[in-house]
């Protein structure tokens, strides 16, 4: 065992799966992430099954519908909406089924705040990030609705010993650099203070679970990542400059697992399961930290969603994943 909720020479998978039909995604996860498994998501499934429904879906006396332009806030619960709770229910539903006897740390995902608060539109057509009374109630809410989706599936699984909640915030280097658009596209929200930032993100990392923050998009912010609480963070490992890893040196020093995204979301020709654990093996031997740490500190995945994959290659990335994990403890590059 290691010091983290998981074993040496874990996989897991960011989230998103292609196809319509979740009970197969399930199956498939359970089968080839079997030491961390999570909750697969469907967005073409449609409406509310893409990641800023599933997770508006949570918030709680904030309900959202669809517009033109995306989602926005509105006075009432509509069918927009309840398309969007049905299809979460199904899928815990059959994930309960599923999973019946299942004992270890199970992962969800959920959209972080900023990322959310620049999708969703305010009711008069402003993007929620323009407005900070706004976020802290979409805080407030995404907080409780995450609390309330934990109990709920603790209660469907209770053989699970940690709740990974992985928060998904590809918007916030955009957020922090100011450079998201305005609602009109004709200008930019100005940059929220890293300090904000990072308050506001930890106020919805749930107590009593692994709070893992994931950012595929370039110049992960990892100082406000580890002010806000975030035990873990998940990046996409090809776009790593030199220039990071005095930052990810530090958190890793600091106890932060990384989970490390080796292989592409989207079909292409798999390589060797040595060439896969490559990056993380010279990243940890360039940080100079310890072989023995390599395989428990760092979780390997691909480097973003499935959904653009086809269901084949999700699966063959899923295995390919798991398998490179074992090199890490196998074969540390000494």
């Amino acid at each position: 065992m290691t010091g983290f909720t998981w074993d040496e020479a874990t996989s897991t998978g960011i989230g998103s799966h292609p196809g319509e039909d979740h009970t197969e995604a399930i199956k498939v996860v359970l089968g080839e992430s079997p030491q961390l498994p999570y909750l697969p998501e469907l967005p073409a499934r449609g409406v509310g099954a893409d990641m800023i429904g599933r997770t508006a879906s949570l918030l709680v006396d904030l309900p959202v519908e669809v517009q033109p332009s995306g989602w926005r806030f509105t006075d009432r619960p509509g069918r927009d909406l309840k398309r969007a709770r049905d299809h979460l229910v199904r899928d815990l539903d059959a994930l309960e089924e599923a999973a019946q006897g299942y004992e270890g740390p199970f992962k969800i995902q959920v959209c972080g705040p900023w990322t959310l608060a620049g999708a969703v539109e305010l009711k008069y057509g402003d993007k929620t990030l323009a407005d900070s009374g706004a976020v802290r109630d979409l805080v407030e809410s995404l907080a409780e609705g995450i609390a309330a989706h934990l109990a709920d599936l603790r209660r469907r699984l209770p053989g699970v010993s940690e709740v990974v909640v992985q928060v998904d915030e590809p918007g916030l280097p955009g957020v922090l650099a100011g450079t998201v658009p305005t609602a009109s596209g004709f200008g930019r929200l100005p940059a929220v203070d890293a300090q904000v930032a990072a308050e506001w993100l930890g106020a919805v990392l749930p107590a009593g679970a692994f709070p893992v923050v994931h950012c595929c998009a370039p110049g992960v912010p990892f100082g406000v990542l580890r002010k806000a609480g975030a035990r873990g963070v998940s990046l996409d490992a090809s776009l790593l400059a030199r220039r990071d890893e005095d930052a990810i040196g530090e958190a890793v020093e600091a106890g932060t697992a990384l989970f490390l995204g080796v292989v592409p979301g989207v079909d292409t020709r798999l390589p060797d399961v040595g060439v896969i654990a490559k990056p993380a093996v010279e990243l940890w031997r360039r940080l100079g930290f310890p072989s023995a740490t390599l395989a428990s500190q760092v979780v390997l995945t691909p480097a973003c969603g499935l959904a653009g994959a086809s269901p084949g290659y999700a699966r063959a990335a899923l295995a390919a994943c798991r398998k490179a994990a074992r090199v890490l403890r196998e074969d540390p590059g000494e």
